[in-house]
């Protein structure tokens, strides 16, 4: 019952993040955040030596996908098992009462890398938000791990939940699909933004909050978040929506290029060495 109740404290906080709290990355461990589309060679290596190696333990999330059977043939796809990876459990269910279970959590409690699939976020916190499983994955974190993902897997860091209508993901905010998992706080994440032409679409998150920051990264890119910093690595650019701070009035938001380093809680571009 107290995991259930902390895990509702948690859900409460994130609400409130969404207006008031500073955007921050995890204390420990650390974030891949990924915009979709084809991953490159660098993204994934980042990945995996960030999990301490390949033989590390893996968990994969394929539940943003509407499907149910993920079999071997799943992780043999995964770029996980193309990079040589042994150690790799799938962690799936659509049921809350079984994600609350000690038995669901266990392969989280020796993970030292958890990737979440892509597909449409509602569906990762319609199963798991406020659960046990939440709370693990944030014990990845704390233990030192890395939590990464793409697209939908990106999105659902963040502390608000953009596109998570089970209607369609052009609608921005959806009553009831606000909240996500809170890697990051105070953060509203998008992906896909420069390939689909999204890269204005964040605008409408921030009206209703403007507290929070934006940050839409665009396919074949990533953020490395550690702390009060992230990287940018990969292919092309992250597009960061912002109020808090003065632009020029034809300036709508600015744009990222891998080696870039932005500190989250000045909310601007740092002159830094890797986010390590």
């Amino acid at each position: 019952m107290r995991i259930v109740f902390a895990a509702m404290c948690l859900c409460g906080w994130l609400l409130v993040s969404t207006v008031s709290a500073q955007s921050m990355g995890p204390q420990h461990g650390s974030l891949l955040i990924v915009g979709g589309g084809r991953m490159g060679k660098e993204i994934a290596q980042e990945f995996v030596d960030r999990a301490g190696g390949i033989d590390s333990a893996f968990v994969l999330v394929p539940g943003a996908n509407a499907g149910e059977d993920w079999d071997e043939k799943y992780v043999a796809k995964s770029f996980l098992a193309r990079m040589g990876a042994k150690n790799i459990t799938v962690l799936h269910t659509r049921d809350r009462d079984v994600a609350n279970t000690e038995e669901f959590v266990a392969p989280l409690r020796r993970a030292k890398g958890v990737w979440i699939d892509g597909g449409r976020q509602w569906r990762l916190a319609d199963s798991y938000l406020g659960t046990r499983t939440h709370c693990e994955l944030f014990c990845v974190l704390a233990r030192g791990g890395v939590i990464g993902g793409s697209s939908a897997g990106a999105t659902i860091q963040g502390s608000y939940l953009v596109r998570g209508a089970p209607e369609g993901n052009t609608i921005m905010m959806a009553k009831g699909h606000e909240i996500g998992f809170g890697f990051m706080s105070c953060t509203a994440i998008d992906q896909h933004v420069i390939a689909r032409k999204r890269v204005n679409d964040l605008a409408e998150v921030l009206d209703t909050y403007p507290g929070l920051l934006g940050i839409g990264i665009d396919e074949g890119t990533a953020i490395v978040v550690t702390g009060r910093r992230f990287k940018v690595i990969g292919a092309s650019q992250v597009v960061i929506h912002d109020r808090y701070w003065p632009k020029p009035a034809d300036q709508k938001y600015e744009l990222l290029s891998p080696g870039d380093v932005f500190d989250l809680c000045c909310r601007r571009k740092v002159e830094s060495p890797a986010t390590r």
